[in-house]
């Protein structure tokens, strides 16, 4: 992309900022009593088990992401976005999508050599909210896949018996369900300031929001125009770019 970089709505950043706090408190508070009375979080910083797995997020959040990004950084995730876009329209199911993700999109390009993430700050919300009660290589790619009948029957009634769990995964539930009110607030505030809403692939939504054309499409609430302009980019597919 050669256009100019362009520069969100500071309504919208500040809402997205607004709520991340909002949710980053209250989770805090959560993790503090979870652990008090011996529930375990193997979440820690430079742990990056799951920063390969797919990341939908709200076009005010990639709003927000776009605005701290440095050229370099824009262009590897633009790469990446590209490599995405290339999954969605080839994958032939969702699985295969998730699978392909993994395995060939790979790892989100704002991380460090060290693991950790550089743009820690403005990191999406399901970023935020996905904690695991068990060690990181249940998160990794393959570590279910690999395990033998025996093994699947054991890591079921662990999960079952883990506080925190939904009881199906090892990931602690009440965190994603505190979450909720930051995608509320999302919808929100892109109604209130576009008058529609734009969801869909992180790295996609995030290069899109750089993009002076399609967020002026996105600011007079044409939808139709804002899809052109991505479809000009190449960046338009219904896996990682839906308008409500």
């Amino acid at each position: 992309m050669t256009a100019p970089h362009f520069t969100p709505d500071p309504a919208v950043l500040q809402a997205v900022r607004g709520a991340y706090a909002r949710y980053e408190k209250a989770a805090g508070r959560f993790l503090t009593d979870f652990t008090a009375q011996g529930g375990a979080v193997h979440c820690a910083a430079g742990c990056f088990g799951c920063c390969n797995m797919p990341i939908r997020l709200s076009l005010a959040e990639a709003a927000l992401v776009a605005s701290v990004l440095s050229p370099e950084e824009a262009r590897r995730v633009e790469k990446h976005a590209r490599k995405v876009l290339h999954n969605a329209r080839t994958a032939p199911n969702e699985d295969e999508y998730v699978k392909r993700h993994r395995l060939k999109v790979g790892y989100c390009p704002l991380l460090g050599p060290d693991g950790a993430c550089t743009r820690y700050e403005v990191r999406p919300t399901r970023c935020r909210d996905t904690f695991s009660a068990f060690p990181a290589v249940y998160c990794q790619e393959g570590t279910w896949e690999g395990m033998n009948a025996h093994e699947k029957r054991d890591y079921a009634r662990e999960v079952r018996r883990t506080p925190g769990t939904d009881g199906e995964t090892h990931f602690i539930a009440p965190l994603e369900e505190m979450s909720e009110p930051v995608w509320t607030r999302c919808a929100q505030i892109m109604r209130q300031r576009w008058g529609l809403e734009a969801w869909g692939d992180f790295w996609v939504l995030t290069t899109l929001a750089a993009s002076p054309a399609f967020m002026a499409a996105v600011e007079r609430g044409e939808r139709g125009a804002a899809i052109r302009e991505a479809r000009k980019l190449g960046l338009d597919h219904e896996t990682v770019l839906e308008f409500s």
